[in-house]
């Protein structure tokens, strides 16, 4: 039979003390003796006190939760964010609400409202492929004071901080590295262009093939899902209409994962004959027995300044004045087996 929880007052009685003295001794403040906040801690634990977080949340106007919306967790990309932005909210007391969209912008919305009724503090996002039109998150900044971040997929929405690499850049280097190596008819599969990332990726791209002087061919342009069997679908395109390319520069680990499965399949030789590199430094990247180049999104690091933007703005707000950050992280080019050539 489970132990029933004390109250403040019952802690006061005990102790022959002031039920404002427990409350302040509880809550650490600093006009309460460090003997006296010891003691209340110590019965209020052998007394199995329980705080009530709802009252306290009203009394302070903070939940100390905020919330986070992914696409999909079982990625090492946003799970590594997530951790990212736990590490950094936890040493502030902060916990953490996990929602997936599934791409879909409906659940996005539910999720959205979800968080909002439950008064999180903040709320970090990274919106779904399928939100085209963000009125469901403008509503957010005009009727509350909630602060929203966006990381890695993001809206330009005036009020809204966001933490995302320089995409442009990854698929610059990605795209040069093939140059250097030799290789002369680069392949894009570009992902989602729905999604900014994946224009900014493909961006990139093209500049590079310009800079160095090479034509940029619409048909080596693939939009491709960022799943295996997208990788898969796009290779057979491309044979099946003889535009072959002697390397692949994909806008997803495992669109690339796809590419090499079904090149393999046909007895096509990586990176001698068609050379691939994909996007997110996904683990199994570098673990396979032709491990793939890719370029990595370090999302931990992400994650710990999606943290550090927050406490920023949780402090600003404090102080009346609130600042709209954009910080772009520098991306790493890993090389491996599949595009190393030379």
């Amino acid at each position: 039979m489970n132990k029933k929880s004390a109250t403040i007052y019952d802690i006061s009685k005990k102790l022959n003390v002031s039920v404002a003295t427990v409350s302040r001794a509880l809550n650490n403040h600093p006009r309460i003796s460090q003997a006296t906040k010891d003691l209340v801690n110590k019965t209020a634990k052998e007394m199995n006190y329980k705080q009530n977080n709802l009252a306290k949340a009203l009394k302070s106007g903070e939940t100390k939760n905020v919330g986070i919306i992914v696409p999909f967790v079982n990625t090492n990309f946003f799970s590594s964010v997530i951790r990212g932005i736990e590490e950094e909210l936890s040493p502030f007391g902060y916990h953490v609400i996990i929602c997936q969209s599934h791409e879909d912008v409906n659940i996005e919305k539910r999720h959205l409202n979800t968080l909002l009724n439950a008064q999180v503090d903040g709320i970090f996002m990274s919106v779904s492929r399928t939100t085209i039109d963000t009125a469901h998150i403008q509503s957010i900044l005009d009727t509350t004071n909630t602060p929203i971040i966006f990381f890695d997929r993001k809206k330009d929405i005036p009020g809204i901080s966001t933490v995302t690499i320089d995409d442009y850049r990854g698929g610059y280097m990605a795209t040069e590295h093939l140059i250097k190596e030799g290789y002369k008819n680069i392949c894009h599969f570009s992902g989602d262009l729905n999604l900014e990332i994946y224009q900014n990726r493909l961006n990139g791209y093209k500049q590079a093939l310009t800079d160095h002087n090479f034509q940029v061919k619409e048909e080596n342009i693939i939009m491709t899902g960022s799943s295996i069997e997208a990788g898969i679908e796009a290779i057979k395109t491309l044979w099946d209409r003889k535009s072959v390319p002697d390397a692949i520069f994909s806008a997803s680990d495992f669109a690339a994962l796809g590419a090499c499965q079904e090149l393999k399949k046909r007895k096509i030789k990586i990176p001698q004959e068609v050379a691939v590199i994909g996007f997110s430094n996904e683990p199994f990247t570098q673990f396979m027995e032709l491990p793939i180049s890719s370029v990595d999104q370090t999302p931990v690091m992400m994650g710990k300044m999606a943290g550090q933007v927050f406490i920023e703005s949780v402090k600003e707000n404090g102080s009346g004045i609130s600042t709209e950050k954009k910080v772009v992280l520098a991306p790493q080019l890993y090389i491996r087996k599949s595009s190393k050539r030379k």
